[in-house]
């Protein structure tokens, strides 16, 4: 298929846990109450940084671009909030406190991704992890024994429909260590 008629890729910039902390996030979705819904595959948690959305081959390569000479520093990220979200019947695992080193990232990759013509997400940026989806609501108290999760690098991704898992890393860029505590 030429390159110009290719069908159009869902992309996003997402930070991907390393494999102790994915499983803890399973370990900790295990252990909230039920129903727990779809559980999302273990290979698919995430954190989404920029949602790009659908973008032509052709736009893919400045997408990419956008990542690359992103000078931010490592940090950690602690998730300790466990909620849902009832109207899309989501449960998600967050960070008690944005660390500002994640702002700036998702700052730095909005200003680039602008350079591409994309317009930035008018949203406010809401950190999460989506655990499960048509999952029941969370009672009030729930256990908060979340992962603690340094944060070395950010990647690109793609959905991929039909697939289990549904998301593919296309490519991935280290954050500086300076910084990382």
């Amino acid at each position: 298929m030429p390159a110009d008629t290719a069908p159009a890729e869902r992309l996003f910039f997402a930070l991907w846990p390393p494999r102790p902390v994915r499983e803890a996030l399973v370990q900790v979705r295990a252990a909230l109450p039920r129903p727990t819904g779809r559980e999302n595959h273990p290979l698919d948690l995430h954190l989404t940084l920029v949602f790009v959305g659908a973008v032509a081959p052709q736009v893919r390569a400045c997408v990419e671009a956008a990542g690359d000479g992103i000078e931010a520093p490592a940090f950690r990220l602690r998730l300790g909030r466990l909620g849902d979200w009832t109207k899309p019947r989501i449960r998600w695992a967050a960070p008690a406190a944005v660390p500002e080193a994640l702002t700036v990232l998702v700052s730095r990759l909005q200003a680039r991704l602008s350079d591409c013509g994309l317009a930035p997400e008018k949203r406010p940026f809401r950190p999460h992890v989506t655990l499960s989806r048509k999952a029941g609501p969370l009672p009030p108290t729930v256990p908060t024994a979340t992962p603690d999760w340094p944060v070395r690098d950010f990647v690109l991704a793609a959905s991929r429909a039909g697939r289990t898992p549904s998301y593919e890393v296309l490519k991935r860029w280290p954050l500086s260590v300076y910084g990382a505590s």
